[in-house]
Parts: structure tokens; sequence; C-alpha cells
């Protein structure tokens, strides 16, 4: 008996070499989606007592995923632990927008609670909740029709309770057949239906009133389907991995939250608006709830939307919505993203600003108390990191200056001293070096020490520097009074000290100059350095380089740019008359040269008078014959209006060569 005994519990302590592997993997990497599905396969093959350990590690490490939800509580089913059921429904329902969760949870309560007395309001309440929650998702078309079919075969006794049923169908189906879904058009077909199967008369006018909503609703459908397309809307949510499928996928989820803000729907209720946009968030950070930039712009959004309506003075829903926003940061630093420092500081900020400060100090207490947020703040570990370099490079000032710095941050003003005592007696830095670190002593001093300790190290400083320091006690007495770029003395004055700054330039570069007292305050912005004279070029003869695109009337373009017309041109322009004075018409020289082009000149003069004359017969008048003819014809032909000071030409106009009227006239004669 013993013997069976002890190969049962070997058998039942049995584990898959597959499962061991997977395990492995996970230590690794808790979010290896392929181990994962190893155990969770495993799982579904084993009974619920032992496979409820793997679904909670499951749901505990994916708690957005609807997908895996759905799993844990269908094995629960299967079991009939409804109990847990419930537990779970209350862990996960609100949280996770997933249209395969919400069908399972009105499945569970449609099949366990039909035998309750408050079965149907139990049943309707569910609807209307998953409705509330769900209803816009572009899957719910079944939600929808489930209810109706639901309220319909519900049991009505009486006039009163068959118009309360025909109402609350009615509702249903005008609240569905206004919601962009995939197969509103079914659902509208079946609504016109319903009211024709009620009154005939009354259907054509309630159909008619909502035709339009409806119409507007099934275009937005379209676009609906078509920005979904594409998006792996089951894929559980891990830390971004920054593939080019994971960017692809967000760039995508990214389009159709902006669809959504760009108001599809057309409509001015913002709190529609918001609604739907706030929906697509939630559907978004189910498969990217790792992405902390989706939590801010959501909690963003709902901030904006907040202040908007508050000032269309629905102060309801402003403080509905920014209490929302609240939530979302609360959401996403307790659960998925709790050491993302980012989002604790936005949360703080946001606090802040509607003045809860109490909650701003907790958010940031919370912060503090995460013990593992970075293990590199551990000050010991780069105390020793700089005592261990400074041995190595100690005669190196940008390395001591660094320590220096180091020490001054963590306001540690007994070790920075002694810092500065150990580089500066220790030897390790040449004299030459050293001006830089004894500057920032004696600032180091100035700001935090006494006037005793001040003096002690401007008497060390001019010590170390004597040759250079002589007879510069007034300039050097500059640096004991000022703060930072504040000095004790006007630009001039310091120039006429000689005092000069060598934070810029380094104080072994200024030292074998004579003229120039070293210090240790930074470069006055209106120093310049003293540079030899060169002969340089006269640059007033040069044109300056102003290209421009297109030139006004009246100046002189050039290859440089646009500039006065030559003075010699101008008086040549003066004497023209402006442009404004020609109105036109502006020949087409283009067009006119091909005219000129194509034209064939006349070879002989009679064959010129004959196309000018259009081929009419000579005209004989009295007293003159066809010889007179040609003259008519070389003379010019003056314009009728045209303007001539000589009153003889006036008397003697000659007729036009075409004149019709005078060619009857002289067949008449003949």
């Amino acid at each position: 008996m013993s013997g069976e005994g002890g190969a049962g519990d070997q058998a039942a302590e049995y584990v898959p070499e597959k499962v061991k592997k997977a395990e492995k993997k996970l230590e690794e990497n808790p979010y290896d989606l392929d181990a994962w599905s190893i155990l969770i396969r495993e799982a579904q093959n084993q009974p619920i007592d032992k496979a409820r350990k793997t679904y909670e590690r499951l749901v505990a490490q994916f708690p957005s995923s609807g997908r895996f939800w759905k799993l844990y509580i269908e094995a629960e089913i299967k079991a009939k632990n409804y109990d847990k059921v419930e537990k779970l429904f209350q862990r996960c329902l609100m949280k996770v927008l997933h249209i395969d969760l919400w069908k399972c949870y009105l499945s569970y309560v449609r099949e366990t609670k039909g035998k309750l007395p408050s079965y149907k309001e139990k049943m309707a309440q569910a609807y209307d909740f998953a409705l509330d929650k769900i209803g816009m998702e572009i899957m719910s078309y079944q939600i929808w029709v489930d209810y109706i079919n639901f309220l319909k075969g519900v049991e009505a006794v009486g006039s009163y309770a068959e118009n309360q049923r025909i109402t609350a169908v009615r509702r249903v189906y005008q609240r569905g057949c206004v919601n962009p879904m995939i197969n509103i058009e079914q659902l509208w077909r079946d609504y016109n239906k319903y009211e024709e199967g009620i009154n005939i008369h009354l259907a054509k006018k309630m159909i008619e009133d909502r035709s339009r909503d409806y119409m507007n609703a099934r275009r937005v459908a379209k676009e609906y389907e078509t920005v979904m397309k594409g998006l792996d809307r089951n894929a559980p949510s891990v830390p971004p991995q920054n593939t080019p499928q994971e960017a692809q996928q967000v760039d995508m989820w990214k389009k159709y939250i902006q669809w959504e803000k760009s108001n599809p729907l057309r409509t001015e209720d913002q709190t529609l608006i918001t609604k739907r946009v706030m929906f697509a968030y939630e559907q978004c950070l189910l498969v990217l709830g790792h992405h902390p930039d989706i939590w801010y712009e959501a909690a963003q959004y709902l901030e904006q939307s907040s202040k908007l309506l508050a000032e269309k003075g629905d102060m309801n829903n402003a403080k509905l919505f920014s209490d929302e926003a609240a939530n979302i940061y609360e959401r996403a630093i307790s659960t998925l993203l709790k050491k993302n420092m980012l989002l604790y500081f936005a949360y703080a900020d946001y606090e802040e600003s509607r003045m809860k400060y109490e909650k701003v100090h907790s958010i940031y207490n919370r912060l503090l108390a995460i013990e593992d947020i970075d293990p590199t703040l551990d000050k010991s570990v780069a105390f020793k990191i700089f005592e261990l370099g400074l041995k190595k490079y100690g005669d190196i000032p940008e390395y001591v200056l660094a320590y220096i710095d180091y020490l001054s941050h963590l306001n540690e003003d007994n070790n920075t001293r002694v810092l500065f005592e150990r580089v500066l007696t220790s030897g390790s830095l040449p004299p030459e070096k050293s001006g830089e670190i004894w500057a920032r002593f004696l600032a180091f001093e100035s700001n935090i020490g006494d006037l005793a300790s001040i003096l002690k190290v401007e008497k060390r400083r001019f010590t170390a520097f004597k040759e250079e320091y002589e007879g510069k006690e007034t300039a050097l007495l500059v640096d004991r009074y000022k703060f930072m770029d504040l000095y004790p003395c006007s630009a001039s004055e310091l120039k006429a000290l000689g005092y000069k700054d060598v934070s810029r330039a380094k104080l072994a570069a200024i030292i074998p100059d004579p003229v120039v007292a070293p210090s240790i305050v930074p470069v006055l912005k209106d120093e310049v350095d003293r540079k030899p004279e060169y002969p340089k070029p006269d640059t007033q003869q040069m044109i300056p380089f102003q290209p421009r695109h297109l030139a006004p009337p009246g100046l002189h373009p050039v290859p440089g740019g646009v500039f006065p017309v030559p003075p010699a041109a101008v008086v040549l322009m003066k004497l023209l008359p402006p442009p404004v004075c020609f109105q036109g018409p502006f020949v087409q020289v283009d067009e006119l040269m091909e005219i000129f082009r194509r034209c064939k000149l006349p070879e002989t003069v009679d064959e010129a008078v004959r196309i000018i004359t259009g081929g009419l017969p000579e005209i004989t008048v009295e007293g003159n014959g066809p010889v007179e003819n040609n003259a008519m014809l070389n003379k010019a032909v003056k314009r009728p209006n045209e303007d001539s000071d000589d009153d003889e030409e006036k008397g003697s106009v000659v007729p036009p060569v075409h004149d019709i009227y005078r060619a009857r006239q002289q067949k008449r004669i003949r």
C-alpha cells in the first residue's frame, strides 16, 4: 500500500519537460507569450483546483487581457464555482472593456439567474449595464439584438404592460440605430418592420424622424470599420519591444484615437465626443498598457474636455471628467506602470493644479516608497568610484571639479572642504593647473563660510600665485564680493582694475601674460580678446548681397540683389511717361513674330493691289483714270478719328478702298 501511495505521489508531482522549459523561460522574461501558451494549454487539461494557480499568475501578469480573464472565468464556470466566477467578474469587468469578456458575462447571467424570481429585472439591468459600457464597440451588434429579443420575449399582461414593453423595445432600437457598428443596416431594417407591425400609420413618421441620424451612423460605421482594420485587439499588453510590428500597431491605434477626436459623428454634444474618445483610449490601453504616453494623453484629453465643459456651464460633467482624469493616473501607477516616475510627476502636477495638496504629498510619498526605483542612488557607491578615480586622475582639474560638483549637489559641505584641502595640499596637482581649483575653493567659502575662512583662502591663493598677483590686490578683492554674474563694480571699472575672469579661459593660459591679473570670475560678456590689427579691405564700395526672387518695378536687379536704378537711367525714366499711362493692348510678341514668319509677301505690285482691294475691278472716277487709282493706294490713308493740325488735309479725306456704297454708285453711273 505504501508503495502504491508513493507511486501516486510521484505521478502527482510529475511535471512535463515542456512545462519546465516554459517556466525557465518565464524566469528570464515574464512576458514570454510562447512560454505562457504552453502553461495555458497545460492548465486547460488540469482540474481547476490545480490550474487555478497558473490562471492567477496569468491574469496578474496580464491584468488587461480580456482573453486571459475569459479563459480563467470559463474554467471556473465549467467547474460550477459560481461564487468564484462572480468575484472574478468584480475584479476585471469594469477595468477590461473587452467585447468577448462582456458577452461571457451576459451569458453567465442568462444561464445562472434564469430560475430566480427577479430574473427579468436582473437580466435587463445586465444588458443596460453592458450597453452603457461596451455599446460603442464596433462588434456590439449581437448584444443589441440579444437585448431586443429578450425584451420581446418578456410576457406582458394587459395593455399597460404591453405598452411598456413596446416602449422599452423601441428605446433600444432607437439607441442602436444611431450607434455606429457593423450590421447597423440589419438593425435598421428590423426596426422598420417592428414599427410597421405595431402601427403602420405612425411607423412612417417614426422612421422619418430617425432616418437622418441612422444615415449619419451608417456612414460613420463604414469609416469605423476601415479605421479598425488591421488592429490586433486580442494581443496581451507587454512592455515596449521596439519592433516594426509594434510600431505599426501603435501608429494604427493612434490613428483610430485621432479619428474619434475628429468628431466623425459631427455632433455638438461634447459629452458624447469625450465618451467615444475615452472608449477608444480604453480599447488601446488593453493592448498598449505599458506605454506611458497613452495614459498621459488620455488624462490630458479628459482634463481639456473638463475645462471646455466648465466654460459652457456644464459643471457636473466637468467635475466628472476631472475626477476621471485623476482616476486614469491612479490606474496607471497602481497596475502596469507602478515604477514609472514620469506618470507620478504628471499625476502630482495635475492634483496640484486642482489644489489638492494632501493628495500631492501622498503621491510623492508613494514614489519615494518604491525601493528599487533606481538602485544607483546609493551615495556610497559614487563616493567609492570618485575616490578610486582620484588616485589615478588627481592631476586632472576637470576630474577634481566633477568630484567637487558632486559633493556640492549633495550639500556635503564638510566633505567638500576636506576635498579642497586634500587636492591643494597633496602636491598631485601642478601649480599651473590649480588656478580653477583655488577659484572654486574661494567661491565655496564665499557662499557658505565666514569672513575669516574667506581671508584665509585668499591669502593662501595669493601666496601660490604671488608673482602674478603682485600689485593686483584690488582686482582680487572683486572675487570676494561678487556673486555668480553680479559684480561690485561696473564693467568699465573692472577693466580699469585689470580684472579678468578665467572660468572660460583657463588660469594656466593667463599666467604667462603679465598684464592681465588672474581671477576666478567668469569672463565678462562685453570683454573682447585683443587681437593684432591687420589691414582690412574697404567694404564701402562693395555691393551687399541681398538677393530677391521678384524685383518690383523701379528697381535695378543685379546678381547680388535688387538696388536703386543708376542716376543716368533715372533721368531717362523721368522723361518717359509712367507705365500707368499705357493701358494696352499688349502685343504677344511670340505669336506676332510667328505670323510674320508664315506670311508670304506678294512678288509684284499688281498682286499686292489685288490682295488689298480684295479682287475688285478698277474704279473709274470722272477726271481720274486707272493710273490715278494706284496713286490713291500709294497715298497714306488717315484714320477718321486721327488728329491733325492741317485744315486742308481734313477736307480731302480719302475714302476707304472697300467702300461698298461707292462701288454701287459707280455701277449706276455707268
